[in-house]
């Protein structure tokens, strides 16, 4: 009889990659590994640990060598103040950690590798888009150009290496994630993270950065591990992207007040319009995804937020007043 299937989670720190780790974890038919860097490895009965520096070919050989499937959760990642003040610090660490654990899951014949991109190559749109109405010869948003860029180049690199045969390769563009063990600092978080810490943490004020125009498709990140499991058991061929979102554009300022009201607290919102801010409005068309996955979200904004808030003041220690 057959083991298990050997799961490994690349970044399995981070806030996707522990949400995906621990989804598989202790499930029937999984053994899961993690990778570590930086970060010390998180307590879990039912995972196993390597350090690796993901851009050290020696330590992807050593990641790639025992596993069936791997989960490309390592990112260099951050949200508007860094995309808008620093956007190198986005390119060169996550170019060279994808192409190494590319070719190596390749020689070393994994089965399935599934590839995080993103939906930050997509045009600004009042509708919801599919995978194909992305049009690679339409100028990017210079906020998103490098990142949309290096995101496009390695769905074109997982292309490539499912046409060689051996592994499966699988794209998930999903829309802007949130949920437990997301980033919840101000420096580094995303708008959804950042309004969370702000509505919990402010004395009567809340602001935000921007008009709040600019809109986003909010996907709760068990959504997405949902989906990671989808596309491991019924992706119908070699390789596959799939758009992942609740395809549904919320505008920011429509977000700030269901968090605030969520919250319990009474807090002014105040808007800084010197803030650096995106102005862009995309939603994602997943029909691809259920009608060869089976996937669709399931965990609407409003459960979404009250979960997370719920999570936030478990492990941030801070009830509301």
């Amino acid at each position: 009889m057959a083991g298990p299937r050997r799961l490994t989670v690349c970044g399995a720190t981070g806030f996707i990659g522990r949400n995906v780790a621990e989804h598989f974890a202790g499930r029937d038919g999984w053994a899961v590994t993690g990778t570590c860097h930086r970060r010390p490895p998180f307590d879990h009965p039912a995972i196993r640990w390597i350090q690796a520096d993901l851009t050290n070919p020696a330590d992807v050989a050593r990641v790639t060598a025992e596993c069936d499937v791997l989960v490309q959760a390592a990112a260099v990642t951050s949200g508007a103040k860094d995309i808008l003040g620093r956007p190198q610090i986005h390119i060169a660490d996550n170019a060279v950690m994808n192409s190494l654990l590319f070719r190596a899951a390749f020689e070393a014949g994994i089965g399935h590798l599934v590839f995080f991109s993103c939906s930050i190559m997509y045009h600004s749109a009042d509708t919801p888009l599919a995978e194909t109405d992305f049009d690679a010869n339409r100028p990017m948003h210079p906020a998103y150009f490098a990142g949309a860029w290096n995101k496009v180049y390695f769905e074109k690199m997982a292309e490539f290496y499912a046409g060689l045969g051996g592994p499966r390769f699988t794209a998930l563009r999903h829309s802007n994630v949130y949920g437990p063990h997301d980033k919840f600092d101000l420096d580094r978080s995303h708008v959804f993270g950042a309004t969370v810490t702000k509505a919990m943490t402010a004395e009567k004020t809340l602001t935000v950065w921007g008009s709040g125009e600019e809109a986003r498709d909010l996907l709760h990140v068990s959504d997405l591990c949902m989906a990671v499991e989808a596309a491991l058991a019924r992706q119908p061929g070699p390789f596959g992207i799939y758009n992942i979102g609740a395809g549904k554009a919320v505008p920011v300022r429509e977000l700030v007040r269901k968090i605030v009201a969520a919250s319990g607290r009474d807090l002014d919102i105040v808007h800084d319009l010197d803030k650096p801010t995106i102005r862009t409005s995309v939603a994602l068309d997943c029909a691809k995804a259920a009608a060869e996955l089976g996937w669709a979200p399931t965990v609407g904004l409003e459960d979404g937020i009250a979960a997370t808030l719920d999570w936030w003041r478990r492990h941030y220690g801070k009830d509301t007043p």
